[in-house]
């Protein structure tokens, strides 16, 4: 097995003892990503809305970094900090893909890393 790890300074740092994110035997794992803003290290908190596209914009900066798309992405995972902000997330995650969605689940959790509402992490195919 080969792997390489997947860094970017247009996405944020890793606060803990991971990477951005890692490819091995035709996939990306795309480590869990929150609204840190890149440029600026700090985190977008600002409207629901504006949080959970800062956390995508993050994803997608990784997946540019892989040569990837959203197109290539096979399977996410959302993290919330209460299910009730469910369907404002889906709305703006769903932006993101056209044609085919990827799998997908969504999960309520006790709480998410410096407090914010929404981390999503995601796995991509390199090989369409």
């Amino acid at each position: 097995m080969s792997k390489q790890i997947i860094i970017t300074d247009k996405a944020p740092a890793p606060i803990g003892p991971y990477n951005q994110a890692v490819k091995a035997n035709g996939f990306v794992f795309i480590s869990g990503q929150v609204a840190f803003v890149p440029a600026t290290g700090e985190l977008d908190l600002s409207s629901l809305q504006a949080e959970t596209h800062q956390v995508m914009k993050n994803l997608g900066e990784i997946l540019s970094e892989s040569k990837l798309t959203f197109q290539h992405v096979v399977k996410t995972t959302i993290f919330l900090s209460d299910m009730s902000l469910f369907a404002q997330v889906n709305e703006v995650y769903g932006s993101y893909f056209t044609g085919d969605h990827p799998a997908r689940e969504t999960v309520a959790v006790k709480g998410l890393p410096r407090g914010v509402n929404v981390e999503i992490s995601m796995i991509a195919v390199v090989d369409l």
